[in-house]
């Protein structure tokens, strides 16, 4: 087997290991799987992925056949989320998920990452398993508007116990987390914690203004009221659902 980044000539079976991954892995009906896809991997984004410096697509060739990869995106100087880890159904349980994780982890490494954050729905037993053994921790959980329905997500990191700094909010403490970040449509947002064993997200701390993010959007979206940063979706978006 190798591991290589993707070409264009992959994305039809990218699409397909997608498709399966999916129906195998989470509780969605076909409607939403089939609107994910389009949405993700259709001819137009997978042409922006292969263009954006920022994002990582690594596929695992098995004597030509595409039968898992991994999409990442930088998110801050210092953290990247790996977005999606596919593998064809047929072929789990034979290691390609490990060592293709492995993989996407040096080649971010390369890049001066230094902490990989994941996220996988909560009914996704395997998935939330998978990170575990990977080493990394759960360091929070949400929830997610698709096609309609409500579903809690489960949020993973590598995370240093001393990347986390208090902060006052109306006479409580609140724990920003410099290592876990989400994507800001001005500047990336450091998750913000109730405590610092990191078991439940308070918000957002908006790193363009240095200032706590938790107003909402008509879309439901987090907004910074200072400057205008927008947390941006990277994996669900009921909009398109």
């Amino acid at each position: 087997m190798e591991i290589r980044e993707a070409h264009v000539r992959d994305r039809p079976a990218i699409r397909d290991v997608a498709r399966r991954s999916l129906e195998a892995s989470y509780s969605l009906g076909p409607r939403a799987i089939t609107g994910a896809i389009e949405e993700w991997y259709g001819e137009s984004r997978l042409r922006e992925s292969f263009s954006d410096d920022n994002r990582l697509l690594l596929v695992a060739d098995d004597d030509g056949q595409v039968v898992a990869f991994s999409e990442s995106v930088v998110t801050s100087e210092q953290t990247a989320q790996l977005l999606w880890l596919h593998v064809d159904p047929d072929y789990r349980g034979a290691g390609y998920g490990e060592r293709l994780f492995d993989a996407t982890r040096h080649r971010l490494t390369e890049r001066d990452i230094d902490s990989i954050q994941g996220r996988v729905l909560a009914d996704n037993q395997s998935g939330n398993a998978f990170y575990e053994a990977q080493g990394l921790s759960k360091v929070g959980e949400e929830e997610v508007d698709i096609d309609g329905t409500r579903y809690i997500e489960h949020v993973y990191a590598d995370i240093d116990e001393n990347s986390t700094d208090p902060l006052e909010v109306d006479g409580d403490t609140v724990y920003v987390a410099h290592d876990t970040t989400e994507n800001g449509s001005l500047a990336p947002f450091r998750v913000v914690y109730t405590e610092p064993d990191r078991e439940e997200i308070y918000g957002y701390w908006c790193s363009r203004c240095e200032d706590l993010a938790n107003a909402m959007d008509a879309m439901g979206r987090i907004r910074c009221d200072g400057c205008g940063n927008a947390r941006k979706p990277t994996r669900w978006d009921s909009a398109y659902l």
